[in-house]
This record gives structure tokens, sequence and C-alpha cells, in this order.
């Protein structure tokens, strides 16, 4: 037993010899004293990666945000499918379950819409007002989720019944209980004076998307009967797959044969949803550059600090230490640098994630403007949803940029020339 206490010195002392790139490392992120200026430029780098991964993380965020709403809130108000009859379809009932019976519908609804202008006193806006089936409705679309119960019910109940939208009430003034003109050209012949009928405002619809904009709603039979139609336009349609809409709407159209047609949401809302993509990647790709740029300030940390450190790095080498001995301290400087960046890069990019959208109300509150006005934007708010593969992503970017940042710097390190240097020191 005793003849092992030398083997387990000797063991011990090698694993110690193996961590001193480490402890080394370690300290030149922590110098204080007399090195100031180490300690400066490793907080330097380290303050560049918290906010280049900081603000990338934001950016995916909102555009993840602006993608999720999309889905989930405006193609849930607005048709993801629509099937159509040249002359209209009468049996709707009949036609909605016959198209229920495919597998990749989740429900269908009748409505009938209706170009038409609302006016107040002397202005006027250009609306789409649709008349639907309530109970129908809520099988296809989220309005439950904006109107209660009673006022849903006020459309099947009340004769010329009319939600608004809340960015039309606005334009023109228009509170709930007013009556307004609505005037309903004649497609079919131009030449023909339009329709002229009054509606009451029985809600008012608030969602925070473009649909506040261009969204009305009436009663189906209401509808029908103020637009002198004794047919619906057509059926919306819930799908299963949002991405296979087009190809349901192709089967649909098909099995019904001739006289019908259709359309989903990739042609009225696909170039917007392709759009919110593609600034993602642009955007994203421009932010990257700046973990790049902050990487590349970890480089000139390294090359300074090993001008600064000469003396000590011949002195190690001296005292027997290898050439990997000197590039693993600056190697471990680098990596700590780049880890403790990107670790409160992310944090503060996920905190910052959670109150963008208060931050940007506080801002508009402070200056009375409306940066996201629902006119020019998709939504009036500013979304932000945090995707986990995308945080992962940005920390193990990070962090190779800057283990690569490291290699040139502990090259530099290890070249150094014992004899040269402490003839000088």
């Amino acid at each position: 037993m005793p003849d092992d206490i030398p083997t387990r010195k000797i063991t011990f002392f090698n694993k110690m010899t193996q961590l001193i790139p480490f402890f080394i490392g370690l300290r030149y992120v922590g110098a204080r004293q007399r090195n100031l200026l180490v300690a400066f430029l490793s907080r330097v780098s380290m303050m560049g990666l918290i906010v280049g991964v900081g603000l990338l993380i934001v950016v995916l965020s909102i555009m993840n945000g602006f993608d999720k709403e999309l889905r989930e809130r405006i193609l849930n108000l607005l048709p993801q499918a629509s099937v159509y009859h040249r002359q209209g379809i009468e049996d709707w009932p009949a036609v909605q379950q016959y198209i229920e019976q495919n597998p990749n519908v989740v429900a269908a609804a009748p409505f009938v819409e209706i170009k038409a202008l609302i006016g107040v006193a002397n202005k006027a806006e250009p609306v789409g007002i649709y008349g639907i089936d309530v109970a129908a409705e809520q099988r296809v679309s989220d309005l439950s989720r904006y109107l209660d119960a009673d006022q849903l019910a006020v459309l099947n109940n009340t004769s010329n019944a009319l939600i608004l939208g809340l960015g039309i009430a606005k334009k023109l003034n228009i509170t709930v209980g007013d009556d307004v003109m609505v005037i309903v050209p004649d497609v079919k012949n131009t030449q023909a004076a339009p329709q002229i009928g009054y509606a009451h405002v029985a809600a008012i619809l608030e969602t925070g998307t473009e649909v506040d904009t261009k969204l009305a709603l009436m009663g189906l039979e209401s509808a029908k009967a103020f637009a002198h139609l004794g047919r619906v336009t057509g059926l919306r349609l819930k799908v299963d797959d949002l991405f296979n809409a087009q190809t349901v709407v192709w089967d649909v159209v098909m099995d019904l044969g001739a006289g019908y047609y259709g359309n989903s949401w990739l042609r009225t809302h696909g170039n917007l949803y392709h759009a919110i993509h593609m600034s993602k990647r642009l955007v994203g790709l421009l932010m990257s550059l700046i973990v790049g740029i902050a990487a590349f300030n970890v480089v000139s940390t390294l090359i300074m600090v090993v001008v600064e450190k000469q003396g000590a790095i011949a002195i190690l080498r001296t005292l027997g230490a290898s050439t990997y001995t000197i590039m693993a301290i600056f190697v471990v400087q680098g990596a700590v640098i780049g880890f403790v960046g990107a670790a409160l890069g992310v944090l503060f990019g996920v905190a910052l994630s959670l109150v963008v959208g208060d931050i940007m109300r506080f801002f508009e509150w402070l200056t009375g403007l409306h940066f996201l006005e629902s006119d020019v934007y998709p939504l009036t708010y500013l979304p932000a949803h945090i995707v986990w593969q995308d945080i992962q992503q940005v920390f193990l970017t990070a962090m190779v940029l800057c283990l690569l940042a490291t290699l040139y710097p502990a090259w530099r390190a290890s070249r150094v020339d014992p004899a040269v240097t402490l003839r000088y020191e």
C-alpha cells in the first residue's frame, strides 16, 4: 500500500498540471489591479457578445411572433379556403354536408359576400360585408374569441344588425348603436344606380389585425335580403393543414363538378407569409453579422493579451509548458468570454422579447404616435414568440465563432520565443 503513494502523487500532479491552462485562462478573464487593460478588453468583448446575441434573439422572436399571429389569429378570422359557384349556391346545407365528408375538411360554413361602402355624414369607407350563419361560422373561425355570445346572437335575432371592424369605426367616428348608410354598387351593371340601405351597428370587432380595417359582419339572411340575393355566395372551409389548403380546395372543387371554383389563403395571404419568412432570414443574417463582429473583438482582445503577457508566456515556456498548454490558456480565455457573453446574451434577449410589446406601447403612449397602423401592417401590436430551437442555434453559433476566434491568438502565443522575450524584460 505505501508503494502506491508516490504513484498517486504523480497522478494527482499530472491532473493538476492539465488544469493549469484552465486556471490561468480564468485568471486572465477576471484579471484586476495591475491587469486592468486585460480585464477591460475581456469585458468589452463580453458586452459585445451580450448585445449581439440578445438583439438577434429579439429580432427572431418578433419575426416568429408575426408568423404565429398570421397563422393563429388572422387566418382563423379570414377564410382558410373558400368554395364558390358562378351562380351562387342555393342548397348550401346539402353542399356543406357533402364537403365535410372530405377527410381534410374540418368544417364548412356558408357566407354572403358584399362589397360595399359604409357612409356616415359626408364620409365613407370601403368594406367587405360578410353575411354569416353564426352557429356554422363558429366552427370555422375564432369570432367567439373577440365577440361574446350575446353580440353574435344579435346578428340572427335583429334585422340589418351590423358588426363593424374597429379600424373602420375609428375612421368614421362610429360607436355602438349608430345607424350607418350601406351603399352596394351593382357589379353586373355599372350603369345602374347602387343599392342604398341602412344598418344598425350592434358591436365593434377589435382583433388588433388588418381585419379591423376591412371587415363587417351581418346575419346570413339579413345580408341576402340586403343585397337582394336568393343564394349564398359560397362556403368557407377550415382545413386540417393550412399549408395543404390549396390542394384540399382543388379536390373539393373537382368533386363538386362544373360551375364550382375555389380559393385559399395561400393566394390571398401567401405573399405576406413568405415575406415574413424572407425577412426573418435576411434580418437574422444581418444580426448574425453583429455576433460575428463581437467574435472578432475576441480576436483583438486575445491578441492584446498575448502582447501584454509575452513575459509570462516566456516564463511558462522556460518552466516546461508545452505549445499545447500555451494555446490552451488562450482558448480557455476566449471560450469563457464566449460562454458567459452568449449565456448572458440569451438571458437578455429572452427578457427583452417578453417585454418588447410593452416597451413599444410605452413609447406610443409617450409620443402619442401609433407605430403599427393596420392600414399598412397586418398587426397593430408588436408580437414576440420565443422559439427555443432558435435560441439554441444562436447560442451554439456564438460559441463556435468565439472558439474559432481564439485559434489565431493562441497560435501567436505559442510562437513566442522565451529567449528573445526575456532578454528585453
